[in-house]
């Protein structure tokens, strides 16, 4: 079990909180950031790109002119890709990109990136982040005045509601629940702060 401090939004120590070496001290993984990156890249794309091919647009059905005489060239029909308003060849259709690599891989890349901001010292707990009403000044001079922080991601619970209103309005700053921690967001921002209970709740959801 490895020993974290919790601070105050001060930066006071306060007390100790032991997390699992399972969970907050697991060796990075280049691979594992890759494949579960890649999964949320891939998931954000809709997939709605449809282009008609010659078979789906409509008319065409008869020979434009017949095959000699005309002095014309030969033609099969006014849908031919070569043809102004005829189909797409290599049309592009609609699909689903959906793609998910296994729990252990997903899970493993939560741990990793967890691991990695505790090792560069830029995960920050602290013991309770409270605010007295949802308001984005407040929340704001707390992350940089009193913590000191230019960007970060804030993990607290979603009844929370005042830091989750307050934070979500700020540029630089981003705010999630522990059940939607996501390796994006981690590395999207160079600072973590967890609140003890949001820690506590990661570490019993990746344990």
């Amino acid at each position: 079990m490895a020993k974290f401090d919790v601070v105050d939004l001060d930066l006071k120590k306060v007390s100790e909180l032991e997390l699992s070496d399972e969970v907050f001290g697991a060796e990075p993984n280049a691979h594992l950031f890759y494949e579960v990156a890649k999964m949320q890249q891939i998931n954000r794309r809709r997939g709605t790109v449809g282009v008609k091919n010659t078979s789906l647009v409509s008319g065409g059905g008869k020979k434009p002119w017949k095959q000699k005489g005309t002095g014309r060239a030969r033609q099969g029909s006014i849908r031919a890709s070569h043809w102004v308003g005829g189909g797409k060849a290599m049309a592009p259709k609609q699909r689903d990109y959906f793609y998910r690599p296994p729990k252990k891989v997903r899970r493993g890349a939560l741990k990793a990136v967890l691991s990695l901001r505790a090792r560069e010292k830029t995960l920050i707990i602290v013991s309770d982040f409270s605010l007295s009403a949802p308001k984005s000044k407040q929340a704001f001079e707390a992350l940089t005045k009193r913590l000191k922080l230019s960007g970060a991601l804030v993990i607290d619970a979603k009844t929370n509601t005042n830091l989750h209103r307050s934070v979500r309005n700020l540029a630089k700053f981003d705010v999630l629940p522990p059940e939607g921690l996501n390796l994006e967001s981690v590395l999207r921002h160079k600072h973590l702060v967890l609140t003890s209970a949001a820690a506590k709740a990661i570490e019993g959801a990746l344990s």
